[in-house]
């Protein structure tokens, strides 16, 4: 049975952080990619990137139409790594908090939310009201991991690419999959302390 990741892109700023996943998938043969882009995530490709939605959903190796609920990753009996939605939207973040399955992003999170998978929510706001905040605490009391793109300064990053790389990185360490686009924190080289 193949290894297969859920990845879904919402119409948060940060488009660029699901097609990066859906890039680094699309290299390893291993593992099998199911994609979903929200309407107004089809709508944040075009603003944000030089990509058109079709050439990102040609970097999966299965496209699900958001409204189609009776999709595949739509069954807990579909087996998954789990699931990453990159950029997650608060609205998304709304509905997985409250369990409401109204599209098959937020159908496929409950589902794997209820198999015990991982399910990381790139969420991409700020700044954040108390509003924000409870939804974030309720969606992690459900299981899921909020994971906000916030960029790693120890590894002196040179570019805008670097700290996607190393986001997008990071978001797929976290359900299992192995990577070189992060580095790993060592240890602090030459530490300083004036504390006695």
């Amino acid at each position: 049975m193949p290894q297969r990741l859920i990845v879904a892109i919402t119409g948060a700023s940060g488009a660029i952080f699901g097609i990066r996943i859906l890039e680094t998938l699309a290299k390893d043969r291993s593992i099998e990619s199911h994609l979903v882009i929200s309407p107004a995530g089809r709508a944040t490709i075009a603003q944000e990137t030089d990509w058109q939605p079709r050439d990102v959903e040609a970097l999966a190796s299965v496209v699900h139409p958001p409204a189609n609920i009776g999709a595949s990753i739509a069954s807990g009996s579909f087996e998954t790594l789990g699931m990453i939605v990159a950029p997650c939207s608060i609205k998304t973040l709304s509905a997985v908090a409250n369990c409401y399955s109204s599209d098959l992003i937020a159908r496929a999170a409950d589902v794997q939310l209820k198999e015990g998978r991982p399910v990381l929510l790139m969420v991409r706001e700020t700044p954040l009201h108390k509003g924000h905040l409870r939804l974030m605490s309720e969606a992690a009391e459900h299981g899921a991991v909020i994971f906000p793109p916030v960029p790693a300064f120890y590894w002196r990053p040179k570019t805008l690419d670097d700290m996607v790389n190393a986001t997008v990185g990071r978001a797929l360490a976290r359900v299992g999959i192995r990577n070189e686009l992060y580095f790993q924190w060592l240890g602090m080289k030459n530490p300083t302390s004036d504390a006695g």
